[in-house]
């Protein structure tokens, strides 16, 4: 389904330094999943050089690095993720690049005190000048919430009453703001540092047991996960319908990806996105007609060095989806500008 008359950005989003990075009606950019290796459920990433990587992708132009909040391995489940808290990792990532966005993909944000959620991703957001994007989620694993004392059952809707509380905390100040399963701010108090921009944009990732209405309206865009492209375009048709008429709100989402030596490769069926770069430009071009905002791709089955696989892609796909500059580059940038 060619895009044709689409709506523009919020003038607020689309002057964010992370969120304008990534997203723009009719355009698709590209992000990577960490850790930027390949690894077995088993053992997990080596993490060796993973400062470097960074750097790398950072330099070569690409629009973001996800980190996904996994606390503990589960052997039933098998991955560990980057294995690093996703909050204090996005801090040391502040240090170590310029320009790229960082994001989480997602907090699983019925684990986490709300109140802290937002202390420590205004100061993220503080150190990376206004790069940091903050993904929720509620997680996938039922056997992590006896850990936290938590109840599985009422996940989403603590997801919604904590979001509410993160948002009343860092977009207001000194806010007066109850609460159904958190604390209760009554005016005395205000949480700082607040965001360098306006606000601190947030994205859902997956569903986190939420309607597409609830999350159109509630935040500022979907990462999803796919395992039938063909799919897509009836998916970003009901998305746009939840939206509502004059809105746009990016859909982007993130799939385990193996690039093939062979360029002329074509795309294999499974769950994993493997093909030779030929055949995933095709694909990417006609997902970027269709409306697809931004593809968030992880190592994790790749069977080429990552650092090759991300020259590769650098050179010969980055200038068709090149990373958007914001509309004010440097519209509320903070410490690490």
């Amino acid at each position: 389904m060619p895009t044709t008359a689409v709506p523009a950005l919020a003038p607020e989003l689309a002057a964010h330094r992370g969120y304008g990075r990534l997203f723009q009606p009719g355009h698709l950019t590209f992000g990577f999943i960490a850790p930027l290796e390949s690894y077995p459920n088993s053992v997990g990433p080596t993490l060796a050089g993973h400062a470097e990587m960074a750097r790398k992708v950072d330099d070569a132009g690409f629009a973001a690095i996800w980190l996904r909040d996994v606390p503990f391995y589960d052997p039933n489940f098998g991955d560990v993720g980057q294995v690093l808290d996703p909050l204090i990792y996005a801090g040391y990532l502040a240090a170590v690049t310029r320009q790229i966005t960082i994001g989480t993909a997602g907090i699983v944000l019925p684990l986490r005190d709300p109140l802290i959620v937002a202390k420590q991703a205004a100061t993220i957001d503080q150190l990376l000048g206004g790069r940091f994007l903050l993904g929720l989620a509620t997680g996938d694993r039922p056997v992590e919430y006896p850990a936290f004392g938590m109840d599985f059952a009422n996940r989403a809707d603590r997801f919604r009453d904590a979001l509410a509380l993160i948002r009343a905390a860092t977009e207001k100040a000194w806010p007066v703001h109850a609460s159904q399963f958190y604390g209760t701010l009554n005016g005395g108090l205000d949480l700082i540092p607040k965001p360098a921009a306006t606000r601190l944009p947030s994205i859902i990732i997956g569903h986190a047991g939420q309607t597409l209405e609830w999350t159109a309206q509630n935040t500022d865009g979907i990462l999803s996960y796919i395992a039938d492209p063909a799919r897509i375009p009836l998916i970003i048709d009901q998305w746009r319908a939840a939206c509502g008429p004059g809105v746009f709100k990016p859909y982007g989402y993130g799939t385990m990806f193996d690039l093939d030596r062979d360029p002329d490769m074509p795309i294999q069926p499974g769950r994993i996105l493997r093909g030779g770069r030929k055949a995933l430009r095709e694909l990417w071009l006609t997902q970027q007609e269709q409306g697809v905002s931004h593809v968030a791709l992880h190592f994790k089955p790749q069977r080429r060095p990552a650092s090759e696989v991300i020259d590769e892609l650098g050179e010969h796909l980055l200038p068709l989806f090149p990373s958007l500059v914001p509309a004010l580059e440097g519209a509320g940038e903070g410490a690490n500008a």
